[in-house]
Order: C-alpha cells, then sequence, then structure tokens
C-alpha cells in the first residue's frame, strides 16, 4: 500500500549522507546535492529543484486528466464488457443446451415413429398369415370331410352297387376334390445394429467447439482468444477417400439395380424381358424371364421382395421365383419404389402416385401454383429410411411431359410436398479431381443411404455425388471414365454403381 502524501520521509543523497537532495541535474534527469556538483556531477547544468515543480505538476495533471477522462472510462467499459460477456456466454451455452435437447427429443420421437411404422407392419403382416393360415385350415377341414364322406361312398358301392354304380363311382373318386394348396406367408426380419453410435453421433448433427485459451480485451472492446486458435470440430477437415472394393463386368447391360440383403444384387435393363441376380462379382446366379418389358425395379425394404412395373402396366412381386401379379395402373409405370409402410409409389408421365399391395391409390403428386405438374417425367425414386422423405429423378420432358427439359432431382416429404430441388449444384470451393468433364446435369439414378444422405448418380459427368437429406452438396463420391447408369445401396452401406451400362463397381465411402 503507498505511503500517504505528507508522510513520507524527506530523501537524501545516496553518495552523500545525510545531504539533503536541493538540485535538478539536466544531463543525468536526476536529483542531486551540493556536494554533488564537486564529485560526480561536476560541471553539468543544473537547476534549482524548484524551478522544475511547474513542469512535474503539468505532467501529473495531464496523467490525472488522461486517466479520469480515457482510461478509466474504458476500464468500466471493458467491466461492462465482461458482464456482457458472462451473460452471453450463459446464454450460447443455454440455447445450444436447448437444441441439443430438442434434437435429442426429435430423434426420439422419429424413432419412436419408425418402430410404431415397423410393428404395424408386422402386425399388418401377422394378421394377414392368421387369415392365411385360417383359410388353410378351414379347406384342410372341407377336404377331410369330403374324403371321409367319399370313401363312405366307395365302401357303400362295394358292398350293395350294382356295376354300374361300381363304374361311375371308381370313375369319380379321382376328379371330384384336389388336396388344397398350402399358402405362401409373408415373412419378416430384424436384425439389430449391434454398432449404432457413428450413425446417432450422425443422427445428433455436428458438434463444433472453439479451442480454450486466455482471452484478451483489444483496445476496441473485441475479445480474442492467445495464440488465434481456429475452431476445431469434431467432423474431419480432409475429404474422405473412397475405396473400390469389387469390379466386375456384368455380362447384360443395366438401367435398374437393387442389392438384396444377402449380398447379391437384381438387375434388370429397360424394355428387356428378364431379371437377373449377380453375385458380388458379376456372376449370374439366377434368371427370372417375364412376358413383357421390364422398365424398373425397386426390392420393398419389410419384406425384401422385389417388385417390378412393365411396360403393360402391370406390378408385380417376385415369389418363389415368379412374377405375381398385383395390380394394373392406367398409365405406363416409369419406375417403382415400394416403402416401409409397404405401400408401392409408381412413376408415371406427369405425376407419382402411391398405392397399397392391391393396388388402392392413397395418395399422388398435385400441380404446383402456375399449374406444371410437380413431377414431369419421373425416372427412378427413392425412399428415406430414416425421414422417409421421397427423391425422385424427373427428367423433365418438353412436350407432352409439360417439363421444361432441365433435369434435376425432386425431394418430398411423406404426403408428397416439395421440400427442395436439386439441380447439380457443387460449392465452388470443392478440390476437383484431375477429370474435368463438366457438362450438364443429367442424374440417372437417386438413393438414400442409412443415414438419410442422398446419392446421385450423375451421367454426363461420369460421377456420383453425395448431397445431405436437406440439399446441400456434401462431395462428389466417385469419378470414373464414362456414364454413371445405376447407384444402389446395401444394407452394409455399401454403394454398388453401374458404369457405361455394364461396369459394376462396389464402393466403400464416408456416408458423411
Amino acid at each position: 500500500m503507498a505511503t500517504p502524501i505528507g508522510q513520507i520521509p524527506l530523501r537524501t543523497c545516496t553518495e552523500h549522507k545525510g545531504r539533503h537532495l536541493e538540485l535538478y541535474c539536466e544531463k543525468c534527469d536526476t536529483l542531486v546535492c551540493l556536494k554533488c556538483l564537486s564529485t560526480s556531477h561536476k560541471g553539468h547544468d543544473v537547476c534549482e529543484l524548484s524551478e522544475i515543480t511547474p513542469t512535474k505538476k503539468q505532467d501529473i495533471q495531464n496523467f490525472i486528466d488522461r486517466t479520469e477522462q480515457n482510461d478509466l472510462v474504458q476500464l468500466r467499459e471493458y467491466i461492462t464488457c465482461t458482464d456482457t460477456l458472462l451473460k452471453e456466454n450463459t446464454s450460447n451455452f443455454e440455447k445450444i443446451s436447448h437444441k441439443l435437447k430438442m434434437q435429442t427429443e426429435k430423434l426420439k420421437q422419429d424413432l419412436d415413429l419408425l418402430t410404431a411404422q415397423t410393428l404395424c407392419v408386422y402386425h399388418k403382416m401377422e394378421e394377414d398369415n392368421i387369415k392365411l393360415i385360417q383359410k388353410y385350415k378351414q379347406d384342410l377341414k372341407m377336404y377331410d370331410k369330403q374324403l371321409r364322406q367319399q370313401i363312405q361312398e366307395c365302401k357303400e358301392a362295394l358292398q350293395h352297387g350294382s356295376h354300374i354304380e361300381i363304374y361311375d363311382t371308381g370313375c369319380e373318386m379321382h376328379s371330384q376334390i384336389s388336396f388344397p394348396v398350402k399358402p405362401v406367408l409373408g415373412n419378416a426380419s430384424f436384425t439389430p445394429n449391434i454398432n449404432p453410435q457413428h450413425h446417432l453421433e450422425l443422427a445428433l448433427g455436428k458438434v463444433t467447439t472453439l479451442d480454450q485459451g486466455q482471452a484478451s480485451i483489444d483496445q476496441d472492446g473485441s475479445v480474442r482468444t492467445s495464440g488465434g486458435q481456429e475452431p476445431s470440430s469434431t467432423s474431419q477437415q480432409t475429404e474422405p477417400q473412397t475405396k473400390v472394393l469389387e469390379e466386375w463386368e456384368s455380362p447384360v447391360d443395366i438401367f435398374s439395380i437393387c442389392p438384396t440383403i444377402d449380398g447379391q444384387v437384381w438387375i434388370s435393363y429397360w424394355n428387356s424381358n428378364t431379371l437377373t441376380l449377380l453375385d458380388r462379382k458379376g456372376k449370374v446366379i439366377e434368371e427370372v424371364k417375364h412376358k413383357a418389358g421390364i422398365n424398373d425395379i425397386s426390392l420393398a425394404p419389410t419384406t425384401h421382395t422385389l417388385w417390378v412395373c412393365d411396360t403393360e402396366n402391370n406390378i408385380m412381386e417376385l415369389v418363389s421365383g415368379q412374377l405375381k401379379h398385383r395390380f394394373s395402373t392406367k398409365e405406363e409405370p416409369e419406375c417403382i419404389c415400394v416403402t416401409a409402410s409397404n405401400h408401392v409409389i409408381v412413376g408415371m408421365t406427369k405425376h407419382i402416385s402411391k398405392f397399397t399391395t392391391h393396388g388402392r391409390m392413397v395418395l399422388t403428386t398435385s400441380a404446383t401454383g402456375t399449374g406444371k405438374p410437380l413431377v414431369c417425367s419421373p425416372w427412378r425414386i427413392s425412399e428415406c429410411p430414416v425421414t422417409h422423405n421421397v427423391a425422385v429423378v424427373d427428367k423433365n420432358s418438353k412436350g407432352a411431359d409439360d417439363g421444361d427439359g432441365k433435369e434435376h432431382v425432386i425431394v418430398m416429404d411423406t404426403d408428397f410436398k416439395k421440400l427442395f430441388v436439386y439441380r447439380g449444384d457443387i460449392r465452388s470451393t470443392y478440390k476437383q479431381s484431375s477429370h474435368k468433364r463438366v457438362t450438364l446435369f443429367i442424374p440417372w439414378g437417386v438413393v438414400f443411404n442409412s443415414v438419410g444422405n442422398i446419392i446421385i448418380g450423375d451421367c454426363s459427368n461420369y460421377r456420383v455425388l453425395l448431397i445431405s437429406g436437406r440439399g446441400e452438396f456434401l462431395r462428389i463420391i466417385h469419378t470414373d471414365t464414362d456414364w454413371t447408369h445405376a447407384v444402389g445401396v446395401d444394407r452394409e452401406d455399401v454403394l454398388w454403381a453401374v458404369f457405361c451400362y455394364r461396369n459394376g463397381k462396389l464402393l466403400q465411402y464416408s456416408s458423411v
């Protein structure tokens, strides 16, 4: 603590003990005594101490004025700034904590909804199976009754019948009744994700933090951290690499591709009458012939059966190696997608429509405010396993389809309301590969992956794109040497892609 003015003892010369400091040496800028003039300060210009007092007084007054008018005012502002920072700090963390809790609650609700929808599918399938089994049981009982009655009639004919009655009985006993056919029951399965942590982190969202450091307040009142640290993030700053797991040559051309749950893949070519099942190396396992041209195929996510739409307006399901007719559409179906709720979405000229598996239409797209169809020329359809939104490749053909010729991918919610349209935009800061081909965006295939991001086959630019479920470009997954014709994702999130009709590749990529 400083000694109060008036109580400070008089200073004496350090060189000449006991002598008072009465003079000021201008050369050395220090106080001296009379004896110093003949010793260490001999010949120096000196003056009386009282002569420099006015200058010192003015310096002191200037310090007082400057400190009171500037420094103390800024200091009070800095103190107020720290109070504001404390409030903002509390508010910021309250806000992000609230957002985190809201997102967590939303994910819980989405998961509950997904569980409820899946259980509903299971329950419906269980009820359908019960009806089939009960009908089969009734048919067996009826067959038992008829068979017993026939045996009794045969016994009576043997005991009491005439020659002609025995003859008639012998002719009728092989033609009257037949053994009931055992029904084919619906089947379901559930494979838990044994390591869901990564997907949970992706679903929760991106967590970004600023490295902590000793903060200082600049002269303008702003706050900076020491060392100028940049924000750090839990996400990687470098572009993830895509790995080619397998590469194979298909024996037939491919326009549609549906990976199965057991590592195989169904393929078809537009207007061909053959379905082909391949293994991971492109070897043919099975072929199914059809009487009409096949336009598109889709694998049901719950029953894992293959569905087909053809050029004769038929919607069919592949059961025990045979295509079973389920229903017909009024217009030719160009593409098909079976949903998690066991509905069938069919793309036709100027619209897509959702049907039950028995052909009852439950939803269709409507026209936009300008009267133009929301979807003009649907080519491929995919449903998101997370949000159940629907993505459609729209060729947007001119003429009869009322399009403008600009192809795109449109994403809609579960009520077929437009969420966004993606037209092939790639951020300018994205590091392009050495492949310089950049032409019109012509999407050929579209599929959602397990975390709700969208994979698009960019045909004319020879590449596969990854965008978020909200329509934001994420990156280019793969660039090839020829057209991209089909894309599909299996249960392990491995991407099956087809280039130049027959060149198949299995790509391991990062799904974020």
